[in-house]
């Protein structure tokens, strides 16, 4: 089986110094990415460390493919215990970071400890730098983007950062690379910032060389020959269509449908995008750099989510509104989904769907935990109550869109997900709308058949995050294709995601999940029926839990 290569490197922020170890029995058992940051995180973190606290360490990972020269691979891994959940999460990135990352000759970086000033990090394939950055107190991403130009003539390509959100410790905090692209969701720039790091730079020159086995330039011809839709808009090409199904949440998720989504869906963006946009090595080309000229707005994106999240949830009807939202939160480095959400809750809170000018300001409050923003940078869960309005999360996570109380498939997949309500982590909204061929469709109301294919969904994912792959090559990766790349059966590559899955179940109920905690603000048809045929799809307890199996024989940290 095709794996990583590499070493670990430990940055340790207390002492200033750094480890390097041998893992290469955890790169074989799991690939790469999200596999081997999973599998360090469970056997090296404390099951009972605080998410803020020096214990919790923070790993970043590529996985092989991103040695190759193949499309679909300019994403990076990043692994820590959330703030927002209180559970082991992964959130990957993409743009250009992930062959620095890889030049640094380490299949993994983890970053342990607490510093006793604000630093930046400087990995190279030579060594780390410790840069005290006390100017850089508080500054936005752009501007530390700049700062590392300036003084270090690195790019934005080079960088992974926090902005005053993650130096605040909001709990739905991002970790910013490129300037525009996120580690999105489970506040892993509040870890960061937690550890009094503004900002981590990767360069060298000792990556390893991957030639794929077959005919790898096939998925680079296919992706630039492609004419998906999503080469224009992005995935704002699914929000008339979830408009239409009835999808959309709205208003704080009191409604599903949004009598203005043309006004924020795929034509309005595109009709904002003035050019190309990629990651590293990628001709699928989906991303959307977009500006509005009469105001003076300039960003990436807004996705569709986003376009939920502060269009649709918010009661806002004007996508540069949307897009100025986006680019306050790339700036201030934070989720989209999670901020939006909390910002449309304090909107019904106060009855103010709709009201641009105070969106505009409780972003801005909620970076530096201002007045109100202190309550929402706690997020949903915990400000719900004081708010007044229903909990709209999952595990304290805040809901992404594709509505699950039209998509039952994806709502049980929100349900058992152990990132939380995040729509990634199955995709299974793709077969219910449906955006597969029509033999692979579900029905989207009702659960029957469903656990079993969202536990094949899950596994599957996990695998493209042991890659790393992104999740838009689903049309162009065929089975035949992972087994060609991976040197490996479908059937044993599919275990590698399972056994990811279930160290990230095992550790989180080490720390007091269960089957309660698996759990929707809305009923779904025969539910608890649903949830034991997904359990006993993956031999689990009947009570959320993994039988007790033992570590995942990384190695253990040097205490």
């Amino acid at each position: 089986m095709i794996h990583d290569e590499g070493s670990l490197l430990t940055v340790d922020l207390g002492d200033r110094t750094t480890t390097e170890t041998d893992i290469d029995a955890v790169l074989e058992q799991f690939i790469g990415g999200r596999g081997v940051a999973t599998a360090l995180a469970h056997d090296r973190v404390p099951f009972d460390a605080d998410p803020f606290g020096p214990e919790n360490r923070l790993y970043f990972t590529t996985g092989p493919l991103q040695a190759s020269q193949t499309s679909f691979t300019g994403r990076t891994n990043a692994t820590a215990v959330s703030p927002l959940t209180g559970g082991l999460l992964s959130s990957n990135a993409g743009g250009f970071v992930s062959r620095n990352l890889k030049a640094t000759g380490h299949a993994a970086v983890e970053i342990v400890g607490e510093c006793d000033e604000l630093v930046g990090l400087h990995v190279t394939d030579e060594g780390v730098e410790f840069e005290a950055v006390p100017d850089l107190d508080g500054a936005l991403t752009s501007e530390v983007t700049e700062h590392v130009r300036e003084t270090r003539d690195l790019d934005a390509e080079n960088v992974v950062c926090i902005g005053p959100a993650g130096e605040n410790r909001v709990r739905f905090a991002c970790l910013m690379t490129t300037e525009t692209r996120a580690f999105g969701r489970g506040g892993l720039g509040a870890v960061l910032g937690a550890k009094n790091v503004k900002f981590v730079t990767f360069d060298g020159d000792s990556a390893p060389e991957l030639e794929l086995p077959g005919d790898g330039a096939s998925l680079h011809r296919d992706a630039a020959t492609s004419d998906s839709v999503m080469k224009r808009q992005g995935t704002t090409s699914v929000t008339e269509l979830a408009n239409e199904v009835g999808a959309l949440p709205t208003r704080y998720f009191a409604e599903t449908t949004f009598e203005a989504a043309a006004n924020i869906g795929g034509d309005a963006v595109e009709a904002k995008k003035y050019k190309k946009g990629t990651c590293s090595q990628c001709a699928f080309a989906c991303k959307l750099p977009t500006r509005d000229e009469e105001r003076g707005i300039e960003t990436e994106g807004p996705e569709y989510e986003t376009v939920m999240s502060f269009g649709s949830n918010a009661g806002v009807d004007d996508i540069v509104d949307v897009m100025q939202s986006n680019e306050l939160c790339d700036e201030f480095g934070m989720d989209t989904i999670s901020c939006g959400d909390t910002v449309s809750a304090y909107l019904a809170a106060e009855g103010e769907f709709g009201n641009v000018d105070l969106i505009t300001e409780t972003i801005s409050k909620i970076a530096h935990r201002e007045g109100i923003g202190d309550v929402l940078a706690e997020g949903v869960h915990r400000a719900h109550e004081q708010l007044g309005v229903e909990d709209w999360s999952v595990k304290g996570m805040e809901f992404s869109a594709h509505d699950g109380r039209t998509l039952n498939g994806q709502g049980l997949g929100f349900a058992v997900s152990n990132r939380g309500a995040d729509h990634m982590y199955s995709t299974f909204y793709a077969y219910e709308y449906p955006l597969v061929a029509p033999d692979e469709a579900f029905d989207a109301s009702g659960l029957t058949g469903k656990p079993e294919k969202l536990v094949e969904l899950e596994n599957k994912r996990a695998l493209e995050d042991c890659g790393v792959l992104c999740r838009f090559s689903r049309g162009e990766m065929s089975e035949a294709r992972f087994e060609e790349f991976f040197g490996a059966d479908f059937g044993d590559l599919l275990d590698v995601g399972a056994r990811v899955v279930e160290l990230e179940r095992h550790f989180n109920n080490e720390r007091g999940f269960d089957r309660s905690d698996d759990t929707l603000p809305y009923d779904l048809p025969e539910f608890e029926a649903a949830l034991d045929e997904y359990y006993e799809a993956r031999g689990w307890n009947d009570d959320g839990t993994v039988p007790d199996s033992g570590g995942a024989g990384a190695a253990p940290a040097d205490d």
